[in-house]
């Protein structure tokens, strides 16, 4: 009888170890109006992730459906109202420095190279986000290069000297600031008017959230130099949700975000990247009318500024605002990649 109880208990256990996934899931994606959204999470989690996991509903949102700005989102991720969230990890610099160093101005100016960074930070971001927002990594995904839009002619970083542009972000601003122009901040809905009116002289997005936002209408000349980054998205999880799940559940869920999320949308971005610039600059566009920017080489000459802009400006002002070791994480990972030492 004892032995049949044993017996009954350990399958019971063995069963928990495999099934834990909780019931509901309140997720929050990122911007509805992107690919990335549309193509990717939405399918995601309304379909793919019911196939594993078949009794979790899911309730998913965007993050133009819940309108809180900046961090505001991750405190609430942390405290368990959302169990999952996609935002720019820019936007919660504020309360996590550590996620700044992912994505410095001009760090990495093509896509492998971004890659290359994203690997290699991982376990940082990864801590920064328990300790910071009790949550869990699940994901890091560009949006298009963030490059430079001017009304007025721009073919080098040395023609933004005494201009006003709207900038992405504090280390988007102190670049801006090394190079002699005036970081300025205002809401993305205010840019193109702005540009029109003269108010600010350049801004800086993603090539093609620049031509379906009407940017390429207003703005006549274009530099794709990554100056603002490539606005990662980063996809956590609260860490008591996290926990629900049995190891293996853990393993089958990354293992389905990386397949349907992580990997395609990486090979998107490198295509809209490229698109985005023939969309501006009166090349065939597959989106649309194309808008007649005149493209910019970018020059061998700004990239080694940008560099320097970077370690002797950005770089030691983010170091002042995180702690000695991720400091010393960030030159064994990021910083062997780039050549650069934070100091």
């Amino acid at each position: 009888m004892k032995k049949s109880i044993l017996v009954g208990m350990g399958a019971v256990l063995f069963a928990s170890s495999i099934y834990g996934a909780p019931e509901k899931l309140r997720v929050v994606g990122s911007w509805s109006s992107l690919s990335l959204y549309k193509e990717y999470e939405k399918p995601y989690w309304k379909k793919e992730f019911s196939k594993e996991f078949v009794n979790t509903k899911v309730r998913l949102s965007s993050l133009g459906q819940i309108k809180l700005k900046g961090a505001a989102v991750y405190r609430q991720l942390s405290k368990g109202v959302f169990d999952v969230v996609s935002t720019v990890g820019g936007y919660v610099v504020s309360d996590s420095q550590t996620i700044a160093g992912l994505d410095f101005p001009a760090l990495a100016n093509d896509i492998v190279t971004a890659e290359k960074i994203v690997e290699a930070y991982k376990p940082t971001l990864d801590a920064a986000l328990k300790n910071d927002f009790n949550s869990k990594l699940l994901a890091v995904v560009p949006y298009p290069s963030q490059i430079l839009f001017c009304k007025d002619e721009v073919r080098s970083l040395k023609d933004l000297k005494g201009k006003k542009v709207r900038a992405s972000g504090w280390t988007v601003a102190e670049f801006l600031d090394g190079i002699g122009a005036t970081g300025i901040t205002m809401s993305y809905s205010e840019v193109p008017q702005a540009l029109q009116r003269g108010v600010i002289d350049c801004a800086v997005t993603g090539g093609l959230s620049g031509y379906s936002s009407g940017w390429g209408e207003v703005a006549n000349h274009l530099y794709p130099l990554p100056i603002g980054g490539w606005a990662y998205v980063v996809t956590a999880m609260n860490l008591n949700t996290w926990d629900k799940f049995s190891k293996n559940e853990q393993k089958t869920l990354l293992s389905s975000i990386n397949k349907n999320i992580t990997v395609p949308a990486w090979k998107k971005t490198d295509y809209e990247t490229s698109e985005g610039e023939k969309c501006l600059t009166g090349q065939d566009c597959s989106y649309g009318k194309a808008n007649n920017m005149i493209l910019h080489t970018v020059k061998t000459e700004d990239t080694v500024m940008a560099k320097n802009i970077l370690v002797n400006n950005v770089i030691p002002k983010w170091v002042k605002k995180v702690s000695p070791e991720v400091v010393k994480q960030w030159n064994e990972s990021i910083g062997k990649i780039v050549s650069i030492e934070a100091k």
